[in-house]
């Protein structure tokens, strides 16, 4: 599958813990409509089963809660508590056996201000918030980037279409890619409408939310631009994690700074599946695979039949430790179980964290480290030359 709309401007928001919008959900429940305490209302056409579904996102907390709304004439009002600022996108249900790529769900998405109920009216392709001046705000933004995300839209959409002909009239994954292309600058033009917004309102607590909906880069860039006092501000939670991500990265890129070939491997010591503890620098004296996946990763599950074929084939002559990472134990346990992983398995539970001290950003990421303990070369994804590189070192 071509992994459609990732570019820059939409990936942030999910480093702050929402991409369990598209990965899964905790805490459905239902809320019923209660228009005298609703903090949230409005009417939305184009709802086919009159329910929508709000996933609810508190800034800073690991979770994110689920429900279910009854729609009467395509208008809607439930109520989830304002004491914490709170992300909310709102979606249709789908239809059952009608569900849509995830690539072309549409929602409605923004942060409810403590105190400051919202209305929202329109469709999800094009929708508005009436309320707080921090709404109105925010609909100049989304009036500004519409045409723009209406050509991505269809982009998308074309996208989808040759992705189910790959292998046909000459159709491949990367005349696919060749066809998005340009929402790359579709993309960069919704980022320089929000940029020049939070360069204009440093002070603006908006200028903290449309920080969040950007890229990490654009973050380390403008996080510090933020006035004070909106760094304090009801915005605190959203720009502290923001802040944190950012201190994060830097820690991460200097740990890749310090990991050249020829330099000393991190050593480490962690849990192994028995429990017991694993050290690095125990396997000196041999080469080493160091590959940091996990469950969850796609491309590291793909990966697995062919490390097992190179795992045996140098058994004896070269140790691989597989290194799961943003796992609960359960999965990592069960997923070794499960793909039966003949090497050694460990997880980083972070004490250490050991994807930081090797500068991981993406899995999988495999380092390979000479019988001296000396990084020897560092390769990110699923690339064959991993592979072709064993081969010329293990003759």
């Amino acid at each position: 599958m071509i992994n459609l709309r990732t570019f820059d401007g939409f990936t942030y928001s999910y480093n702050l813990k929402m991409k369990k919008f598209a990965l899964g959900f905790i805490g459905v429940g239902m809320l019923t409509a209660c228009q005298q305490t609703a903090n949230i209302s409005g009417t939305l056409s184009g709802i086919e089963n009159d329910t929508i579904m709000a996933n609810i996102y508190i800034p800073g907390q690991d979770k994110m809660s689920v429900d279910t709304i009854p729609m009467q004439n395509g208008k809607f009002a439930f109520n989830i508590g304002d004491s914490v600022i709170k992300q909310v996108y709102i979606y249709a249900k789908p239809l059952a056996g009608n569900e849509a790529h995830p690539a072309n769900i549409k929602a409605a998405s923004f942060m409810l201000i403590p105190g400051k109920p919202v209305k929202i009216t329109g469709s999800l392709d094009n929708y508005r918030l009436e309320g707080d001046r921090f709404y109105e705000d925010y609909n100049q933004i989304l009036t500004d980037c519409q045409p723009y995300m209406q050509k991505i839209d269809s982009l998308t959409n074309i996208c989808l279409d040759l992705e189910k002909r790959i292998g046909t009239d000459g159709i491949t994954p990367d005349s696919v890619r060749q066809v998005y292309a340009p929402a790359r600058e579709l993309v960069n033009a919704m980022l320089d409408v929000k940029k020049n917004y939070i360069r204009q309102n440093p002070d603006n607590d908006l200028s903290v939310y449309l920080l969040s909906t950007t890229s990490l880069k654009i973050v380390t860039e403008y996080i510090d631009s933020i006035a004070e006092r909106t760094q304090n501000g009801i915005m605190a939670p959203l720009y502290r994690v923001m802040k944190q991500d950012v201190d994060i990265e830097k820690s991460r890129n200097k740990a890749q700074e310090a990991l050249a070939p020829g330099a000393p491997a991190p050593d480490f010591t962690v849990k192994d599946l028995e429990g017991k503890d694993f050290t690095l620098s125990s396997l000196k004296g041999k080469y080493v695979v160091l590959d940091f996946w996990g469950s969850w990763c796609g491309w590291c599950i793909k990966g697995i039949p062919e490390m097992k074929k190179y795992y045996e084939k140098y058994k004896g002559r070269i140790e691989f430790v597989g290194i799961d990472c943003n796992d609960t134990e359960e999965a990592w346990k069960k997923a070794v179980e499960e793909h039966k992983l003949p090497w050694i398995n460990v997880r980083n539970d972070g004490n250490p964290d050991v994807s930081m001290m090797y500068g991981v950003s993406g899995y999988p990421t495999k380092f390979i480290i000479d019988p001296e303990g000396k990084i020897d070369k560092k390769i990110v994804g699923e690339d064959p030359e991993f592979y072709k590189y064993l081969d010329a070192i293990m003759k």
